[in-house]
């Protein structure tokens, strides 16, 4: 896949518009009842990497990451300051955060997932891209660690444990994460302002499947 393994700069995407999209497909029925029904599977995020007034280095930063990945050509990892952790974004990582899976005697790799409930209603999404060094993981309420216990593919979200959970046994983690995007667009229109300042008003960003 045409992915580079590199975050847009946070600074410029702290402020940004943007959350997740669904698709839902709606028959309204003669009688005035509807059916719905959805293709999708997991939600879609888009985001605007637009910036209003910044600095012309801010400016330089934003097209040389544009050019850097050729436009629409290569995806990259995008901080969503609204939701980056397996917690509340108030909150601090913890090991016990989310429960990625139960062991059966012989699976040793699990794959990192964030659950959002409202409700009667939840939906469990894949965590693709962690962020290094963030990664934490429990084993029936155990804290275990990196590098000794576990083994973490960054590009991926798969967790592989030294030795295989019994049958039963809970398997939790928590971590910080980015979305795996692309820019939706392959032209950036920018102005300048002042000899200090510039803006780029509309960069359009879409979450890619990984």
């Amino acid at each position: 896949m045409n992915f580079h393994e590199v975050q847009f700069p946070p600074a410029l995407s702290f402020g940004s518009v943007g959350g997740p999209e669904r698709r839902t497909d709606i028959v309204t029925l003669t009688s005035g009842h509807e059916e719905r029904n959805t293709p999708w599977a997991h939600s879609r995020r888009r985001y605007d990497a637009g910036i209003g007034l910044r600095s012309l280095d801010d400016m330089a930063a934003l097209v040389a990451f544009f050019e850097a990945r050729r436009g629409q050509m290569f995806g990259f990892r995008w901080k969503d300051w609204a939701d980056f952790k397996s917690c509340k974004p108030s909150e601090t990582v913890a090991y016990d955060d989310q429960v990625i899976g139960t062991g059966d005697g012989e699976r040793t790799v699990f794959a990192l997932s964030k659950l959002y409930r409202s409700g009667e209603g939840s939906y469990s999404r894949p965590v693709a891209k962690p962020v290094r060094g963030t990664v934490r993981l429990g084993v029936q309420s155990d804290e275990v660690f990196e590098g000794v216990d576990f083994a973490v593919d960054w590009t991926t979200g798969a967790v592989t444990l030294s030795h295989a959970p019994t049958a039963g046994i809970v398997v939790t983690a928590g971590f910080e994460f980015d979305v795996p995007v692309r820019f939706d667009t392959d032209r950036i229109a920018t102005s300048v302002a002042s000899f200090q300042a510039g803006q780029a008003p509309d960069v359009p960003v879409v979450e890619v499947r990984v």
